[in-house]
């Protein structure tokens, strides 16, 4: 089987980060975004994977590039020369994904527990063109709402932010279609969600399935942080192995091994950290991703925030408000940063009282 990731473009949502690297490979909770698909991917049988991409792809090649040995699957690269939507990509690499059997098609913002396994089996139960993975939220007017058979799955129709209950199930971009469904696609911009979808379910060829535990799309500071709490709690569950533990822990807190925890920290919950970072003494993180090459400073106080690779927090800082550090960000000592966006290879030497970007 094969599966087509939706890579897209510049990542501008999680700005500054993606200012050193493409969206897929920033690391979420210690691995890069893209990888936790693959990796999910391969357990069902994908022996190929591929990446449409419209920015850096070769960064992208040359991070991946060892993992398709180490995983044993195939990467390839859809290149668009403009920004084909998120049905356009599909048209472009028909021929790769044109071999007779149903694939995978998923963005890659998303973050769940991925049962690839259940969706090709419901699939290929109700012989239908594609199915959609839908998730429940509590607050569907914001969403486009899949209205579907509850004792089928076959999908009725698309409502965009209802005012009215009409239910509470939105699509969770996690999808998988027959080869058929790339004859309704041209390579041109244009939107599945939009104006495929709905002309599958005229013509009752498409359904869905419902994504039991966790979902969030990590595409933004906010909620890449939720969804890395979400992801640590599932953790939890499953395989608190892996979790840290100790007197100085609140779990769940994911800590790369060669990380150094000096004594009378207090760390989590909900945080990762990455490799060949410093915590020194008394510092207190919550709710916050560290990546690799980090120290964070004597008795500083970091609460949802966002530190990027090889920066520097001084002593007794404190940092909250989903803060976000691109790479190499300095920031002094007793300084407070309250929703700042740092830009990569900055020092700051005076406090961000109120959210805003620096430059």
């Amino acid at each position: 089987m094969k599966a087509l990731i939706l890579v897209g473009g510049f990542g501008t949502r999680l700005r500054p980060l993606t200012l050193s690297k493409p969206k897929p490979i920033v690391e979420f909770a210690n691995k890069a975004m893209i990888l936790h698909q693959i990796e999910a991917l391969c357990k069902v049988g994908v022996t190929e994977v591929v990446l449409a991409v419209n920015y850096r792809p070769q960064l992208m090649s040359a991070y991946l590039q060892p993992f398709e040995e180490k995983l044993g699957i195939k990467i390839s690269y859809s290149h668009e020369t403009v920004p084909l939507g998120t049905a356009g990509p599909l048209a472009l690499a028909k021929e790769l994904l044109n071999d007779g059997e149903p694939f995978f098609v998923l963005n890659s913002d998303i973050i769940c527990d991925f049962p690839f396994a259940d969706l090709l089996a419901f699939h290929r139960a109700h012989g239908g063109e594609g199915t959609i993975m839908v998730t429940k939220v509590e607050e569907p007017s914001k969403y486009g709402v899949v209205v579907y058979k509850e004792e089928t799955g076959e999908i009725l129709k698309f409502v965009e932010k209802p005012q009215v209950y009409v239910g509470n199930k939105i699509n969770a971009g996690v999808y998988i279609f027959n080869p058929s469904i790339l004859n309704r696609i041209q390579p041109k911009p244009t939107s599945i969600e939009k104006e495929v979808f709905p002309a599958m379910a005229a013509d009752n060829q498409l359904y869905c399935m419902q994504l039991e535990g966790f979902w969030m799309d990590v595409g933004q500071p906010k909620d890449f942080l939720s969804g890395m709490g979400l992801y640590l709690n599932s953790l939890k569950q499953k395989t608190p192995e892996v979790l840290a533990t100790g007197t100085h822990i609140i779990g769940p807190v994911l800590i790369d091994s060669t990380t150094v925890i000096k004594p009378g920290c207090l760390i989590g919950p909900n945080v990762t950290i990455g490799p060949n970072c410093v915590i020194e003494e008394g510092a207190r993180l919550v709710n916050t991703t560290v990546l690799e090459g980090t120290t964070v400073g004597k008795n500083s106080w970091i609460k949802s925030s966002i530190i990027g690779w090889n920066s520097s927090i001084g002593k007794w800082v404190r940092m909250e408000n989903t803060s976000v550090l691109g790479e190499d960000v300095h920031v002094a000592d007793e300084l407070y940063i309250n929703g700042g966006k740092i830009l990569p290879h900055k020092s700051i030497s005076s406090s961000i009282p109120e959210p805003e970007i620096i430059m």
